[in-house]
């Protein structure tokens, strides 16, 4: 008997070294963004209104930087991550170019290390991703680490390697998109008089507002991304696992994070870095997301007084409102309804 259906690889299929091209090219088009729009409610100003958009230098309102993210992340689900058990964490997450509807995305990956879990059932990859837009303009590289299931738990593992990723990126590392000029930036149309000298180091940020996670949204968002993770679809096969649900994909709960941030961080023009992001706790259909911030760090943009860089911390916590900032106690524990902890940076701009 001969199969023509792709199992996807598990862990010991996955070689260090190992290069891998992505199927299928996307073309992005206003559809996904209006979809996404109206999973999220995202209102950041530039990627709502061409108008603010054209103000400072861009042809047009550009896709979400998260949905980009997305669609780049979904094409490497068949070849790394079909297998897997959970997503645990993404680093160095680098933008280079705004993406807008009409432009094609291609992603391609390498794997950059292999941990076996002392388990013998599972292993964790790590992999570098690529996403190229029209051929060869990149728009995004970053790493992460998913756990993937062993399809043989006495297979042999040739060779391990656990990569060391730098704590955070510097803001020399980040780009602003090309040809912006924030001087022209109508304050009154984005909604929020803050800007970046507004922020200081260890402030906190209540963003108040939840939104409740329906098992219709998060199958529509999974598959607006073309992410064919078995653990976000297949009840039939989740509900002989331990939590007996589909989980909800780790990006859902990031793009509702950002869009619930827009309540305190309204002139967080981009998303130019990921410092680092885990997934801490399992999220479900029914929970309701709330989020809170804190600013890290600041940077400068060389050259330019018209826009700054907020390295900011965001944590997502189901069922419970953020007033009292949860987090980690001590001895680093996260509490049991905390389930992202995202470190990232933005570029926004500054008041002349």
């Amino acid at each position: 008997m001969t199969t023509k259906t792709n199992p996807g690889n598990f862990f010991e299929d996955f070689k260090l070294k190992q290069q891998l091209r992505h199927a299928t090219p996307r073309t992005v088009t206003t559809g996904d963004v209006a979809l996404y729009t109206a999973l999220y409610g995202s209102r950041f100003p530039l990627q709502s209104a061409d108008t603010l958009a054209r103000s400072i230098g861009l042809k047009a309102a550009p896709v979400d930087d998260l949905l980009a993210f997305h669609i780049i992340f979904g094409k490497t689900v068949p070849e790394i991550s079909l297998n897997a058990v959970a997503n645990l964490g993404y680093a160095q997450c680098r933008w280079f170019a705004p993406v807008y509807p009409g432009d094609t995305l291609h992603t391609v990956s390498s794997v950059i290390g292999l941990k076996e879990n002392s388990n013998k059932k599972t292993g964790v990859v790590y992999v570098r991703s690529q996403g190229y837009k029209n051929g060869n303009d990149l728009v995004l590289d970053y790493v992460r680490w998913v756990m993937v299931k062993k399809r043989d738990e006495s297979a042999v593992i040739a060779e391990e390697h656990v990569p060391q990723l730098a704590e955070a990126l510097t803001p020399a590392q980040l780009r602003v998109p090309e040809g912006t000029d924030f001087r022209k930036y109508d304050w009154v149309m984005a909604g929020s008089q803050h800007g970046w000298e507004d922020y200081g180091v260890g402030e906190k940020i209540d963003h108040v507002d939840g939104m409740t996670i329906e098992e219709a949204e998060h199958m529509l968002a999974t598959r607006l991304y073309q992410n064919t993770a078995k653990v976000h679809f297949d009840q039939h096969r989740q509900g002989q696992e331990k939590l007996g649900r589909r989980l909800i994909y780790g990006g859902h709960v990031i793009s509702l994070a950002r869009a619930l941030s827009f309540n305190g961080l309204g002139n967080a023009a981009f998303v130019v870095g990921i410092n680092g992001g885990r997934h801490v706790n399992p999220t479900l259909a029914g929970n309701t997301i709330y989020a809170w911030s804190e600013v890290l760090d600041k940077g400068e943009v060389e050259g330019r007084s018209d826009v700054g860089l907020l390295r900011i911390r965001t944590l997502a916590v189901k069922d419970q409102p953020t007033q009292s900032f949860p987090d980690r106690d001590a001895a680093g524990k996260y509490p049991d309804n905390v389930v992202l902890d995202l470190d990232y940076w933005v570029a926004m701009p500054r008041h002349a």
